[in-house]
């Protein structure tokens, strides 16, 4: 069937990579082109604007903290429940706040983007410096394996994984924990753990302070509550990240499911998709993720500018939540039938597509 846009062609098989990408070689990625002017400007950060996005966050934080506080004892048991699974779905999105604090491109000022990297950090149970070590080579070398193993394709989601990780994520937080407490003695093990920090590194040192941080401070947060019998308090800041993570499973499980791996085209191994203003501000606006991954130094703030300037340039955005689950939910059907098969997002016909 033609694509009711003249500018789209429909979707083909595309030629595959032949030569592996060798530890270390460079990919030369295809970049949508930007007028005349505008990667300057778009890649300009402010202090003011970081601030908007960063403390304006971290006031929903304090606000659904508040709230689900003031409710114990005051409201009926449910809607302390209620208010508590509030506050755990916005601190689900804690890590997509270290990721673009860890890019270094959210205020103009470096010690800002430090010193908010480690609160968000800290509140949600992450070990930023292994994050952002593998989050460096996940740009560099996205979905090509070994030398990306921060996302491995095909991913496979089953329902009760939505609903696992949406109401409790009892996975997510062993293995935070777990981590942390493996790392706190400086003991790294797995494929990428290996590679990102080998044997001998000093680079360990970071990760390693970072893991004691989380399990001191988490333990005196725990001691503090039993102690003054605010059994809110750890469940709150220590557990929060890990229960309520409906909204972002269903936004950051979007990235690159079901798309194609060991290619040069950021269309075809990301993709993006619109949000309404509340969920793409607590999302960090990753939902443009084409665009962050094209032009990663690019402010979050800055992302939905960038996506209309090269809107055309791309295969057609999914339309919220909704739309763009329909599009993975054919994936996945057609992927549990053909399990080699990977989706060709529909591209302008202009251009070439190396893969």
């Amino acid at each position: 069937m033609e694509s009711p846009n003249p500018l789209l062609t429909t979707e083909q098989p595309l030629p595959v990579f032949t030569e592996r990408v060798r530890k270390g070689e460079q990919i030369t990625w295809y970049r949508s082109p930007l007028p005349p002017g505008a990667f300057k400007r778009l890649h300009e950060r402010s202090d003011f604007r970081a601030t908007v996005q960063t403390v304006g966050y971290l006031a929903i934080l304090a606000t659904t903290f508040a709230l689900a506080w003031w409710s114990v004892g005051r409201v009926p048991w449910w809607g302390t429940v209620g208010f508590i699974f509030l506050h755990g779905m916005m601190s689900s999105f804690l890590i997509n706040g270290v990721h673009e604090l860890g890019h270094g491109t959210v205020f103009k000022t470096k010690k800002w983007n430090d010193i908010f990297c480690h609160v968000l950090a800290f509140l949600g149970w992450i070990n930023h410096e292994v994050f952002q070590a593998s989050h460096v080579r996940h740009h560099r070398y996205t979905l090509h394996p070994p030398e990306d193993l921060e996302v491995v394709l095909p991913v496979r989601l089953m329902l009760r994984d939505f609903f696992f990780q949406g109401f409790f994520s009892w996975k997510d937080f062993k293995f935070n924990v777990a981590q942390a407490l493996r790392l706190s003695f400086g003991k790294f093990k797995g494929e990428w753990e290996l590679t990102l920090f080998p044997e001998g590194d000093p680079k360990r040192k970071a990760p390693v302070r970072w893991a004691r941080t989380l399990l001191i401070g988490h333990s005196l947060i725990i001691v503090a509550g039993v102690l003054s019998g605010h059994w809110i308090l750890p469940v709150l800041l220590t557990f929060g990240p890990f229960y309520g993570g409906w909204l972002f499973w269903l936004c950051n499980n979007t990235q690159h499911i079901g798309l194609c791996d060991n290619v040069s085209d950021f269309r075809l191994c990301t993709r993006s998709f619109t949000l309404n203003p509340v969920v793409r501000f607590v999302y960090w606006q990753m939902n443009y993720h084409i665009e962050h991954h094209m032009y990663a130094a690019v402010p979050c703030y800055n992302l939905s500018e960038l996506h209309k300037l090269i809107e055309a340039d791309l295969p057609p955005t999914p339309k919220g939540i909704l739309g763009v689950w329909r599009e993975i939910a054919r994936i996945l059907r057609r992927q549990e039938k053909e399990p080699a098969y990977q989706y060709s997002p529909v591209l302008p016909n202009t251009v070439t597509v190396a893969r």
